[in-house]
């Protein structure tokens, strides 16, 4: 049986706010529009679904969206055939009577898990690695994604670069009046701030008010508003809100839903992403950026960011390379770097290379492969 005439059912548990489900729903549509497959999505958590896709209705038990059949994850659940190709992300239980169902049928599906991204080295010798299940008749494949031609590579929609390129071309005025803005002068620099709670933040926005040149940071709405208030010393924000001080001016964003944000991603000068899937999106956008590990205990992130950032950095000049590596490493609150004002100015100052290094960044991401096409490959191979 080809992958491309199996059925499919990915399940997503949402547990980190709204990285999950952005992956899972970036996955299904890719693999419902682009591979013309029979997909059903399971989600336990519809409210956070619909914030980062609105088409999606929050009390609707079953509903079609991108061609993907949206089913909600409520328990008890409910007895369903499983489907030919079961993708269980980021190491959600799935229902106990769902993987009896699945032992009892033959031949049995195949079972993926997801794995979360690293560009740690031991990836790839993980990657489609099995994983036979104690009592039942069944077994996991684990499935990295990845920055080499050993993992499952990277999430990518066919006709990124195309859209991307469309619209820095002939989108982004339009984007910017959208938003209430003009468009930024040759001068300023605009950043996007996604991120989670953060020690480093007001030495970053003190930095950034003492800057030579404007700079405009937008917020969309999130978990960094609480600080923002301190830091601003007033009692509250909400989307629309303007302040601000010195050089910098700081604008409150409604929370954006994913298409909204990739363009934020594509129209800003720097951007500062978290966790896995803002990620990926900022470094197809082809600009600058600043990311923020999902922090671990015992800070195991670090090795994360670590192993990003060599990766990231590699043919970079030496100058930009310090400036990069100390940035993000402030930023995730690793000892021993300077302080943010130092990191800042020397991120300033080589921010010509860095701009270039990141233009050219996506051409280096493609030879790990779209995560789509790799993982209907796996499949195939599992299926014959």
């Amino acid at each position: 049986m080809r992958a491309m005439r199996a059925t499919w059912d990915i399940f997503c548990n949402v547990v980190d706010n709204y990285g999950d489900i952005g992956i899972a729903w970036r996955l299904a549509r890719g693999l419902a529009t682009e591979q013309g497959l029979a997909v059903r999505l399971w989600v336990d958590d519809l409210h956070a679904f619909h914030r980062i896709w609105p088409a999606i209705a929050v009390d609707a038990d079953r509903q079609t969206c991108e061609g993907v059949a949206v089913c909600a994850w409520r328990m008890p659940f409910a007895a369903v055939r499983p489907a030919q190709v079961v993708i269980e992300a980021f190491g959600c239980a799935l229902p106990e009577s769902y993987l009896t169902a699945m032992s009892v049928q033959a031949p049995p599906p195949v079972w993926i898990n997801l794995e979360y991204l690293s560009a740690e080295p031991w990836v790839a010798e993980h990657h489609g690695l099995p994983s036979p299940h104690p009592r039942l008749p069944l077994t996991k494949y684990f499935f990295f994604p990845g920055y080499t031609s050993g993992t499952g590579g990277l999430l990518a929609e066919a006709d990124l670069v195309e859209r991307r390129t469309a619209f820095i071309c002939a989108g982004a005025a339009a984007f910017w009046r959208q938003l209430g803005l003009d468009a930024p002068p040759p001068e300023e620099l605009r950043v996007s701030l996604f991120a989670y709670e953060n020690p480093a933040l007001p030495a970053l926005l003190d930095a950034w008010a003492a800057d030579t040149h404007p700079v405009t940071c937008l917020v969309p709405e999130g978990r960094v508003i609480p600080q923002l208030t301190t830091w601003l010393s007033v009692s509250g924000l909400r989307a629309g809100d303007e302040h601000r001080r010195g050089a910098l001016r700081l604008r409150i964003l409604p929370f954006l839903d994913q298409d909204t944000y990739d363009r934020l991603l594509w129209a800003c000068g720097l951007n500062f992403v978290r966790g896995e899937d803002s990620c990926v999106r900022a470094q197809w956008a082809a600009r600058p950026l600043v990311w923020q590990a999902y922090p671990q205990a015992g800070a195991a992130h670090w090795a994360k960011l670590d192993a990003l950032l060599a990766r990231y950095t590699a043919g970079l000049d030496a100058a930009a390379t310090r400036a990069v590596v100390a940035l993000w490493q402030r930023w995730n609150g690793q000892p021993d770097t300077p302080d943010m004002a130092q990191c800042w100015a020397a991120w300033r100052t080589q921010q010509n290379p860095i701009e270039h290094h990141a233009r050219a960044w996506p051409e280096r991401l493609a030879p790990a492969g779209r995560l789509t096409d790799t993982l209907v490959d796996f499949v195939e191979n599992k299926l014959k």
